[in-house]
């Protein structure tokens, strides 16, 4: 018992240490949700208050919003980004080349990633180190190739080419996820299903793919968020028609022969935003143990 006592009181930390770890951790949070919170607070004002030089607490009354709207709060720069600039094309074609991104790399690195994994000839490791570094280049040297073919067939602008580039360009980095993943999980279940009359691809589906589905999620998340914040491959790659999110907000800023709408940018950064965010809350717990068991083996 009173090794348990001691036990227990060593264990607890003083209060002092726990005010320390809680107050960094709420800083650490504002700090971290600043950005995003006053971005969206600011996108219901127009651009005088959020903008503002002489006063900065013109952000908070809105006194220009009031002059202008008669209310403090305003959704105009929402309705100009969706309605008037129709952004609503941009967010659907993000989802398109997201989706098929996904897909296409989740498939290619899934059957790549266990294939190199339970392979035991030498020729899977440069492979994988090929694969290295081809993602290591940066993105824009890769597409400059894309592009002389994709005008000689006049195809280019268009969301399947661009969905193509976008999957060469994160396979490597998914295969080498869901390899390392695959690494993790011993060969005797493979030998165990096979003893039990499983042919190998049975073995994968029915077995492997179950204990990787973390590992999946945490590999399919991630080759969703290059795809959605990607900028160099659509911008260079889409036409202005075809243009997803994040270029269709850079266009919003205006250019210097062409004049932008600042606030049109700022409510499509929040709509942006907050599909990520919703995202990442509801994979949450895949994502963490998918991480948890891609570090168990180094």
């Amino acid at each position: 018992i009173l090794r348990n006592n001691m036990t227990s009181n060593q264990i607890k930390r003083p209060l002092g240490l726990q005010i320390l770890i809680y107050g960094f951790v709420l800083f650490w949070f504002i700090l971290a949700a600043f950005p995003f919170m006053w971005t969206m607070w600011g996108s219901f004002k127009v651009e005088l208050d959020f903008f503002s030089k002489l006063d900065w607490t013109n952000v908070f009354s809105g006194v220009r919003t009031q002059v202008v709207y008669g209310k403090s709060f305003t959704g105009a720069g929402y309705d100009g980004a969706w309605i008037q600039e129709e952004f609503w094309r941009a967010f659907l074609n993000t989802a398109i080349v997201c989706f098929c991104t996904v897909l296409t790399s989740l498939t290619l690195a899934t059957l790549g990633g266990y294939a190199l994994s339970r392979s035991g000839f030498r020729y899977s490791f440069w492979l994988l180190i090929i694969a290295l570094v081809f993602r290591a280049l940066p993105p824009i040297t890769l597409v400059s190739g894309y592009l002389q073919p994709f005008y000689d067939w006049n195809v280019w602008g268009t969301l399947p080419t661009t969905i193509i580039v976008l999957v060469a360009i994160n396979q490597p980095f998914t295969l080498w996820m869901l390899h390392s993943f695959f690494q993790t999980i011993p060969k005797e279940l493979d030998e165990s299903a096979k003893v039990d009359g499983c042919s190998q691809f049975q073995a994968f589906r029915h077995v492997i793919i179950p204990v990787m589905w973390p590992g999946v999620i945490t590999a399919g998340l991630f080759s969703f968020l290059l795809a959605y914040n990607d900028f160099a491959v659509t911008g260079i790659l889409l036409s202005q028609e075809n243009q997803t999110m994040v270029p269709k907000i850079a266009s919003f800023m205006g250019t210097t022969q062409t004049e932008g709408n600042i606030m049109f940018a700022v409510a499509a950064v929040v709509s942006s935003i907050i599909p990520l965010f919703i995202l990442v809350m509801f994979f949450q717990r895949q994502l963490v143990s998918g991480l948890t068991a891609g570090a168990v083996k180094g």
